[in-house]
């Protein structure tokens, strides 16, 4: 779980994070609203947590409610991103969260991955950033 900084809810006019790894990971899959809905199924219920339409006013801009955890648990299964990324992506639309230790969804993926490797695959990857940022 990440250390979240709460701001005021008006700050999040504008915001799209969450939009934003949604509607790349659609275009990515190649699926329609509807067919990506019905991959959305949460894993511990079996329900599928999203509708066709709920995506669609999502990536067009349109208002729409927030996801409950049920339904980001669906969409992880459905976009294949991990639903801590998509809790903060959705916190910062939403609530105007912001992650203390990284802007970028890239770099929470990567976090997420790196927590999936051993202690010694962990060293290995901070090795070759070490080398590949060195100089920069």
């Amino acid at each position: 779980m990440t250390v979240m900084a709460a701001r005021n809810s008006r700050a999040t006019s504008g915001r799209t994070q969450f939009r934003d790894i949604v509607a790349r990971r659609k275009e990515e899959i190649g699926l329609g609203y509807e067919r990506l809905a019905a991959r959305c199924v949460d894993p511990e219920s079996g329900e599928q947590t999203v509708k066709g339409s709920w995506l669609h006013r999502l990536v067009t801009g349109e208002n729409v409610e927030p996801p409950s955890y049920e339904m980001l648990r669906g969409m992880e299964a459905g976009l294949g991103v991990p639903v801590g990324v998509l809790q903060d992506a959705a916190s910062a639309q939403f609530f105007g969260s912001e992650p203390v230790f990284s802007e970028s969804a890239e770099a929470r993926a990567f976090l997420a991955d790196a927590d999936r490797l051993t202690p010694t695959q962990r060293e290995a990857i901070r090795a070759l950033m070490r080398s590949l940022t060195e100089g920069h």
